[in-house]
């Protein structure tokens, strides 16, 4: 999708805005923003934007995001001039309003003086940009991050309000409808983000709202069995809430064209296997391969600390132990997996993003050509919220729908250095208990993800009468919507002192544990 100007299916029955990246760290949550407010959306480089594109995709309104280049550079990027001809709203965020401004006539200046953090903008005028939701006069907190400004408002545009170092925060040409922020509309810092975003799309673009979760799962089975036909698709099952649903998705679609494989490397958490097989084997009667390779998995990743090269080699064995599970039930056709929004778009970033180290272990950008199959990827419109709700409009149960995330990985890069079965079985201990008290507190649907982490680290300490020279484990639990950005859960003193104690008096081979705060900015990974 993000690669090429071909329209999925699913887009062309719905109204939909086109979002233009300048390789923003938060343009993913400009999506996610749109889509809260049923709108479909899809982000696309802006140098993959051209005019036949545009005639494809036929938007009804476009988002420029912001990005991290100056416009006052010659190689910067730019807009695509046919988006100011197709006479359909452009809502333009900061790299966007920067680049909108010079494109059209304004000026853009660098050396003074910068705003990165929280600010307030005071409404100069009225707009249906914010009707409903700031008054003039007010002054209302937003996000800015910029360090150029605009010096000189192109021709047609007026400045409706202002921060302090920000003259132009918003500048509209209310003829056009041309709307432009110096802020991040997006973030969560900025907290009427959402209702500038809605006032845009329903207000301005006069958008309906027509996208759910029903409307995208026919949708999707319909498009499922277009793409496929008769063939036979095999699909990777992790167990994890993406693989489940596009599982059951499929099996809804094309019924006992569907094998899963169920591939137990011998990464799991304590029990992951049995639960998977339980699941689709009594619940859903999917026809299930359930692959033990946890020898053939340890043993190549024996000795190796290199975590890519983890992630890369995990992700060979599973292409190799699809290919001849496939070949067992006389071939198939496709490949099935649980490949999401975010995993297309880091994977094909056009601005250099950090795609390629984030997502190596995924097979977004195809298969190998050995194989003779095609992908089957019927959630990679979809945001990680997003499949949980499809999850439920499936009937899943809520033990898979609500269960945090769990990388391909696994355990091995929760196992920082090198891997021992040693290592593994104290994980898999200690991540259990944490998970069992975090469940006791009535706290596990309020964590985003929670994990254990066995350190490469072990520390002198007396247990009892005697001296121990154990590991230390990380615990980990963030809070998010998507993912995409997080903080850590404000644990209470007592719950850490309780699992603290749990993991030290439980599980052998630990003997410190430490509470992990670290946040996840946008654009950032941890401990995977």
């Amino acid at each position: 999708m993000v690669q090429n100007a071909n329209i999925e299916p699913a887009a062309e029955q719905h109204e939909r805005v086109l979002i233009v990246d300048f390789g923003s760290q938060v343009t993913q949550l400009i999506a996610r923003r749109v889509r809260e407010n049923g709108v479909y959306c899809e982000i696309h480089p802006y140098n993959k934007v051209d005019d036949a594109f545009l005639k494809a995709y036929a938007p009804k309104a476009i988002i420029f995001s912001g990005g991290p280049a100056s416009v006052i550079e010659g190689e910067s990027p730019r807009a695509p001039a046919q988006a100011f001809e197709l006479g359909v709203p452009i809502l333009a965020i900061c790299y966007g309003q920067q680049t909108m401004s010079v494109q059209l006539g304004g000026v853009v200046e660098g050396g003074h003086a910068r705003e990165f953090g929280r600010a307030n903008v005071e409404i100069k005028k009225s707009s249906p940009l914010f009707e409903g939701v700031w008054q003039v006069g007010g002054k209302y907190p937003v996000w800015m991050s910029h360090g150029d400004r605009v010096t000189k408002l192109a021709p047609g545009f007026e400045v409706i309000a202002t921060s302090e170092n920000a003259p132009f925060a918003i500048a509209v040409d209310e003829g056009r409808r041309f709307y432009t922020t110096m802020f991040h509309p997006e973030v969560v810092h900025t907290p009427d983000g959402g209702k500038l975003l809605k006032n845009f799309t329903h207000r301005i673009a006069g958008m309906k709202g027509d996208w759910s979760m029903a409307a995208f799962k026919d949708e999707a089975i319909a498009r499922i069995r277009a793409q496929v036909g008769d063939g036979r698709v095999i699909c990777g099952l992790s167990g994890g809430v993406d693989s489940s649903v596009a599982a059951v998705l499929i099996h809804e679609a094309i019924g006992e064209q569907l094998h899963c494989v169920f591939v137990d490397h011998g990464l799991m958490r304590l029990y992951e296997a049995e639960q998977v097989v339980t699941l689709f084997r009594d619940h859903y009667n999917i026809p299930l391969i359930h692959a033990d390779e946890s020898e053939r998995f340890l043993g190549a990743l024996t000795g190796v600390d290199d975590p890519e090269i983890k992630r890369k080699t995990i992700g060979k064995l599973f292409i190799d132990v699809f290919e001849e599970k496939a070949k067992s039930v006389g071939g198939a056709d496709f490949l099935a997996q649980g490949t999401l929004y975010p995993d297309v778009i880091e994977s094909v970033s056009a601005i250099g993003g950090p795609s390629v180290t984030i997502k190596s272990h995924h097979n977004v950008g195809g298969l190998p050509e050995r194989m003779n199959m095609r992908l089957v990827e019927p959630l990679r419109d979809l945001f990680k919220d997003e499949v949980r709700a499809l999850g439920r409009e499936l009937g899943l149960p809520e033990a898979f729908v609500g269960r945090h995330p769990f990388p391909g990985p696994g355990l091995a890069i929760r196992v920082p250095g090198a891997i021992t079965r040693e290592k593994l079985d104290i994980l898999r201990h200690a991540d259990a208990v944490y998970l069992d008290e975090i469940r006791k507190a009535g706290l596990y649907d309020k964590i985003w993800q929670a994990f254990a982490v066995l350190l490469p680290v072990r520390s002198v300490g007396v247990m009892g009468d005697g001296r121990t020279y154990e590991y230390v484990c990380a615990l980990r639990a963030v809070t998010s919507t998507d993912g995409m950005t997080a903080d850590f859960f404000p644990f209470p003193m007592d719950f850490l002192g309780r699992a603290a104690t749990r993991i030290i008096n439980e599980v052998k081979g630990v003997n410190r544990v430490v509470y992990d705060v670290t946040s996840k900015p946008p654009g950032t990974i941890e401990w995977e």
